[in-house]
């Protein structure tokens, strides 16, 4: 069985190589406005797991792209995936002072700069997205991220999220609100790395389908995560799910329940990496366990 410590390579070796991509494609603090630039960039390079990335990048990998094939789409998923981040740690969202280890965004440049850092991430991602190659596959990467990330997606995830603080979550609603808020994203970047490395549409879809899987789990853990880690470990608050009220596993499944969800999502992901012929020493097994030890 592969073990975490490889992934942690793959994971650390992706961040170099996706943020030498973006430090190409993201304008320098020095661009007019500088003051906006600087914001992006504080946002962009603080850190974090470039999980979205790798999973574009070793799905690329699985079906036979190349890292060249698989850059645009990382940095875009990840633009997304940060813009997400900065709105969502704003005081009129979930009002987070830590993310990735340090200050947000709006603790250090203000509330209406780090409002306009999310509306200036999003259509630069597009942007990259646009240039990608082979040229014939940028529609559908384009309509596969546009989906994931709108209001049947990630952005609707996140109006179920600040709902579920008004009433009380089931465990249909929560899988619902993490398969859009979470997983939609993760799934997206799962396709676009099939898409780019000349998949079928059949295999895209089945690759989709693992990182759907992959992401709930990821989301799962996360739930797991912020109840039972100290800040440094998990680089944002701790307990804020449960200080707002909102809808987790944790608090629909128990702790048990939730390490029992994780466990079966990760069986799904793996049930799809078999039918693509993924071989169980692959990194995509290896991201999979990795995802499941932060906290088994």
């Amino acid at each position: 069985m592969a073990s975490s410590n490889d992934c942690s390579v793959f994971l650390a070796s992706t961040r170099e190589w996706v943020d030498g991509v973006l430090e190409t494609l993201v304008p320098s603090a020095a661009t007019e406005p500088v003051s906006l630039h600087g914001a992006m960039r504080y946002s962009i390079f603080g850190g974090g797991k470039r999980f979205r990335p790798a999973i574009v990048r070793l799905v690329c990998r699985e079906f036979g792209g190349s890292d060249e094939l698989a850059a645009r789409p990382a940095a875009a998923v990840e633009l997304v995936h940060t813009y997400s981040l900065v709105h969502d740690d704003l005081p009129c969202m979930d009002d987070d002072d830590l993310r990735r280890g340090r200050k947000t965004c709006h603790v250090v440049y203000g509330d209406g700069l780090a409002t306009l850092v999310g509306d200036a991430l999003q259509p630069l991602a597009f942007e990259i997205l646009s240039e990608c190659e082979p040229r014939e596959v940028v529609p559908d990467l384009v309509a596969v991220l546009a989906r994931a990330t709108g209001s049947l997606g990630m952005v609707g995830g996140q109006v179920l999220d600040i709902e579920s603080s008004a009433g009380e979550p089931t465990p249909a609603s929560v899988h619902k609100l993490q398969a859009m808020k979470t997983a939609a994203v993760i799934e997206a970047a799962a396709e676009m790395g099939a898409l780019v490395a000349g998949a079928s549409s059949a295999e895209a879809a089945t690759a989709a389908l693992w990182g759907k899987s992959i992401g709930l789990c990821f989301q799962v853990v996360d739930d797991l995560l912020d109840v039972t880690s100290e800040a440094a470990e998990l680089g944002k608050t701790p307990g804020k799910d449960a200080a707002l009220g909102r809808g987790t596993a944790v608090r629909v499944l128990g702790l048990d329940g939730a390490r029992e969800e994780a466990l079966r999502l990760a069986e799904t992901a793996r049930g799809a990496a078999r039918d693509l012929g993924w071989k169980q020493t692959s990194i995509a097994e290896r991201l999979l366990q990795f995802t499941l030890e932060r906290t088994f």
